[in-house]
C-alpha cells in the first residue's frame, strides 16, 4: 500500500485551487488536478476520496484561518469597535492578496458547499460570530446603530467581501485594491447617505 510523504497535500490542494479557479468546481477533473500538482491521479485519491473533499478541505483551512485573524482583532482592547471593522476588512484583503485564483474559488465555490450543509465548516459560522460581537460591542458602546439586525449585517459583511474579491481578482485593474478597501470601509460604516 502507497503511503502518504512529503507535502503532496499541499501540493494537490494549490493545484486544485488554480484548477477550481480557472474552470469551475464542475468542470474540475481530477486527473487535471493531478497534472497541476505534478502527482499521480492515484495519489491525489491516497488524500481524498473525492474533488468534493478537496474543496472541503481549501473551504476548511480558509475558513480556520480568517476566524483566527477575526478572533485577533476582536480581542485587542486597543482599539475601538469601528478600528476593528477597519481592521477586519483590512485583513480579509491581505488574507487573498498573494492568492488572486483562491479569492475566484472562495467567492464562486462556496455555494456548492453550504447547499450541501450551513455549518460545512464549523469555522464559518464561528466567524460570523465574531463580527457579530464586534457590532454588539459597537452597539454597546453607542458606535454603531442599535436598529440593525445584527446576522443580518455580518451576513452582509462577509457576502460584500467575497463580491469585491471576486471582482479584484478578475480585474485587478478595474477595480483596484486601494479603492475596494476605501469603499467597502465608507459603505460598511457609514452608509452611502451624504453625511451632514
Amino acid at each position: 500500500m502507497r503511503t502518504k510523504e512529503g507535502d503532496k497535500e499541499k501540493d494537490i490542494l494549490k493545484a486544485a485551487i488554480t484548477v477550481f479557479a480557472s474552470v469551475g468546481y464542475f468542470e474540475a477533473k481530477i486527473h487535471r488536478i493531478a497534472d497541476a500538482a505534478d502527482v499521480a491521479t492515484g495519489t491525489v485519491y491516497l488524500y481524498f476520496s473525492n474533488k468534493e473533499k478537496i474543496l472541503l478541505k481549501i473551504f476548511d483551512s480558509v475558513w480556520s484561518e480568517l476566524f483566527t485573524i477575526m478572533e485577533h482583532i476582536y480581542k485587542r482592547k486597543d482599539i475601538t469597535s469601528i478600528e476593528k471593522f477597519n481592521s477586519a476588512i483590512d485583513a480579509i484583503f491581505d488574507y487573498f492578496i498573494s492568492n488572486p485564483s483562491l479569492a475566484v474559488v472562495f467567492v464562486n465555490e462556496q455555494n456548492h458547499l453550504a447547499a450541501k450543509s450551513h455549518d460545512f465548516t464549523t469555522y464559518y459560522s464561528k466567524t460570523l460570530s465574531i463580527i457579530e460581537r464586534v457590532f454588539e460591542e459597537g452597539v454597546k458602546t453607542g458606535l454603531f446603530n442599535e436598529n440593525v439586525n445584527i446576522p443580518v449585517f455580518s451576513s452582509f459583511f462577509f457576502g460584500g467581501m467575497r463580491f469585491l474579491l471576486s471582482q479584484w481578482a478578475r480585474d485587478k485593474n478595474k477595480y483596484p485594491l486601494a479603492e475596494i478597501r476605501q469603499n467597502a470601509k465608507m459603505i460598511m460604516l457609514h452608509g452611502v447617505a451624504k453625511q451632514n
